[in-house]
């Protein structure tokens, strides 16, 4: 089974290429991918690696946490779950707009 390894530490150089060369030294790659901005495209220094077994994860962060790539020090641990966030975009619990106002109060 696949085992997703979270990347850290990534120079903006970077590419999903890099990556997935840099980890097929520890085992079979399935995807690499690199986390980038909505807005600028621009990576945000942070990717996740999925490997083909767990052998090959855990072989992946012996090799490579704290080893440099591009100039960068590399954060590779097992990734977790992505945490439920709560909603943005200025509304307060009661679905109306974080303003204050409406009326006067005296």
């Amino acid at each position: 089974m696949a085992k997703k390894l979270y990347v850290g530490g990534l120079s903006y150089d970077t590419t999903e290429d890099t990556l997935r060369e840099t980890f097929s030294g520890a085992g079979t790659v399935e995807s690499a991918t690199i986390i980038k901005d909505k807005m600028s495209g621009r990576s945000k220094g942070f990717g996740f690696v999925e490997m083909s077994s767990d052998e090959e994860a855990q072989k992946a962060i012996e090799m490579l946490n704290g080893k440099e790539l591009d100039g960068r020090s590399l954060t590779v641990n097992e990734a977790r779950p992505m945490e439920a966030r709560p909603r943005q975009g200025g509304f307060d619990r009661g679905g109306r707009g974080g303003f204050g106002g409406g009326r006067d109060r005296y």
